[in-house]
């Protein structure tokens, strides 16, 4: 793990005193306008974060775990907290939840404040598909896990699900049932889980012999309720409607079947709803929903574990090994998709 840089660092690259750069930093009225402008230019090329928790530091290790997810009114992202505080909780520590509303500024502005208070370690579900607020992160030397999302072009370890077999899951049973013709109400394109289950899609389109065509992609901005209406009235608007729809969560799931449910179309008679997540909402739908189960409290509590190891191997016997999990998805049917054609 590599050495946080500190206020000696500063001082050192800029040329002055410790003092002074404890000046610029807490009374900067107190410096001369160009001795501050060389300390500021030594923290931004440094990467330098104030401490906040510095007095706890000397104490001892931090005993907060940081976890930043996308979207924290999504009951997914909530059962990932469940597990990782659960596992946090049996080590001795607290968990400082985070949400980046999939946003790559407030994702930074987030592991900003992780850095700042030096937290054990961050859990992290990235909103910034460039990698940027990863590699900024990176020079702090806090460890980090991913969650949700596989660790590909990283060393760190990561904790995911399969989605592009769960992509396959959902497309191979709306197949089964007698589908020809079905929609993708995907997501933001930058986050990789969206890809991954469209690809996951067009692998059981092409296992059928069926072209790439059959699948007809409904992109959206965000992965709510509000998101999949605008979806399904974009759905009931096209000049020749597919018999089925996927969706990449079951947030944008149930606001296409709000859609369908207001426009009078019946599900599944007329379009058969299979969403991704298993959400507690999901079985509870007034048309129970049919989706792919992703083991979120164990993501959560697995990451959280990872975590911790890699924070304790300066004292264990075995040095750590950043790991990958994949865990697998499991496709659950109700209501929604039920109905032959």
């Amino acid at each position: 793990m590599s050495q946080s840089v500190g206020i000696k660092d500063v001082a050192r690259v800029a040329g002055v005193s410790v003092g002074t750069v404890s000046n610029v930093i807490n009374r900067p009225d107190t410096v001369a306008s160009e001795t501050r402008a060389r300390v500021q230019s030594a923290i931004d090329r440094l990467g330098y974060v104030r401490s906040e928790s510095a007095r706890q530091l000397r104490a001892g290790r931090s005993r907060i775990m940081g976890l930043l997810v996308l979207d924290m009114g999504n009951p997914f992202f909530v059962d990932v907290a469940r597990g990782a505080e659960r596992a946090a909780r049996d080590a001795g520590l607290g968990v400082m939840v985070c949400n980046s509303a999939q946003s790559p500024g407030e994702e930074a502005d987030y592991l900003s404040l992780f850095a700042e208070q030096r937290v054990r370690g961050v859990l992290l579900t990235p909103a910034d598909a460039t990698g940027r607020n990863i590699e900024a992160f990176r020079r702090h030397g806090i460890p980090f896990v991913l969650v949700d999302r596989v660790a590909e072009g990283t060393t760190e370890c990561s904790v995911s699900v399969d989605d592009v077999a769960g992509g396959a899951l959902a497309v191979r049973h709306l197949i089964d049932a007698g589908h020809r013709s079905v929609a993708y109400v995907s997501g933001p394109p930058g986050l990789n889980q969206v890809r991954d289950r469209r690809t996951g899609a067009l692998n059981a389109l092409e296992e059928a012999g069926l072209g790439p065509d059959c699948l007809r992609e409904l992109p959206t901005e965000r992965l709510d309720v509000a998101a999949g209406r605008d979806a399904g009235a974009r759905l009931l608007g096209l000049a020749e409607r597919p018999t089925a729809v996927f969706c990449a969560n079951d947030l944008l799931a149930l606001g296409v079947l709000q859609a369908m449910f207001a426009a009078g179309v019946s599900v599944p008679d007329e379009l058969a709803i299979v969403g991704y997540d298993d959400i507690e909402f999901a079985a509870a739908a007034a048309v129970p929903l049919t989706s792919v189960r992703q083991p979120a409290v164990t993501m959560g509590a697995l990451a959280a574990e990872l975590l911790l190891e890699e924070t304790e191997a300066e004292t264990a016997p075995v040095p750590h090994e950043h790991r990958r999990v994949v865990l697998q998805p499991e496709l659950v049917v109700r209501r929604s998709s039920l109905l032959p054609r």
